[in-house]
């Protein structure tokens, strides 16, 4: 699995200013929608449900919001940079700039796990955490992280 075929080029964005939690989930869950089809209020309704368990602020400014849901037919990743870090409630109290979302259908799996590590493993990069954080273009965004794997594979 390769981060390229989970993260479409229109699922990543930069916003300038996120204002809450909920807020976030609904950008996301538009974002959901415009990219990948999937119902806005399902998406946004998930991740809450699934915030609710605990927080998925990791930590060092990065979120790892993810949910099972009906009607995913795979496991589809969303991406967002805020300008302006917010409170998440992550491990380490940080704030969060680095947003990587990830659906997957209700029953996915394994798969879902491996799309979680993979994320995982690529935003533990400081330097393509910097990357990240010094540029506001998605098309941008989206090149850094999916070129790691891209180097990686020739």
């Amino acid at each position: 699995m390769q981060l390229g075929t989970i993260l479409k080029a229109d699922a990543v964005k930069s916003i300038a200013s996120c204002t809450s939690k909920k807020r976030l989930f609904h950008d996301l869950g538009d974002l959901a929608e415009a990219s990948y089809g999937l119902s806005a209020v399902d998406v946004i309704d998930a991740l809450i449900d699934r915030e609710a368990l605990g927080p998925t602020g990791v930590g060092q400014g990065i979120a790892l919001p993810h949910a099972r849901m009906a009607g995913a037919e795979g496991v589809f990743g969303l991406f967002l940079r805020l300008e302006k870090p917010l409170d998440f409630d992550a491990i380490d109290r940080q704030p969060v700039d680095l947003v990587f979302a990830l659906i997957a259908p209700e029953d996915a799996g394994v798969e879902h796990l491996k799309a979680l590590a993979l994320v995982s493993r690529t935003l533990r990069d400081n330097s393509v955490c910097n990357k990240l954080r010094s540029n506001s273009d998605a098309n941008t965004l989206h090149t850094i992280l999916t070129e790691l794997e891209a180097s990686q594979a020739a």
